[in-house]
């Protein structure tokens, strides 16, 4: 083990643990950010999804190493009040059922958003194509997506 520095949402943090460790473990079992979930484990199932330079990645995939001198941030550090337009939007829409897989589809639309401001359905339908959720919440999702983008432009 070793002393790692990461910036995670906005503020240093030095951790002590095995720069192998996945960035999931290190932000959930020594950062305390439950957020971020477990689903599978090798990055098929999008749970894990945070953003890596503002960039969607699969948390269970990075080693933690690979995030020093990145800025990684978690659907806790998305907004300090939930009011991102994704997250106001996936309320509106009504997206989430059992909401498991809900902080990883969040993070993956606030990077498409931030790289495509009027994402089509196509694209967006690529976009969540590898993430998983067991209640099908997809075509809510197309929508909060749309409702987000929209809220994005008007701001």
């Amino acid at each position: 083990m070793i002393p790692l520095d990461l910036s995670v949402n906005r503020r240093p943090r030095r951790l002590l643990v095995d720069p192998g460790m996945p960035l999931l473990w290190a932000l959930r079992d020594h950062l305390s950010l439950f957020g971020t979930k477990y689903g599978c484990g090798i990055g098929a199932c999008g749970s894990c999804t945070v953003h890596l330079d503002g960039k969607a990645v699969r948390a269970c995939t990075i080693p933690v190493s690979d995030a020093v001198g990145h800025e990684v941030t978690t659907i806790e550090g998305l907004s300090r009040d939930g009011g991102h337009p994704c997250q106001r939007a996936w309320l509106d829409e009504d997206v989430a059922q059992c909401g498991f897989c809900q902080p990883g589809m969040i993070m993956e639309a606030a990077a498409l958003l931030q790289a495509t401001p009027r994402p089509s359905d196509e694209l967006i339908d690529q976009t969540f194509a590898a993430h998983v959720c067991r209640c099908g919440t997809y075509t809510r999702l197309r929508a909060a997506v749309h409702r987000a983008a929209a809220d994005a432009r008007s701001r």
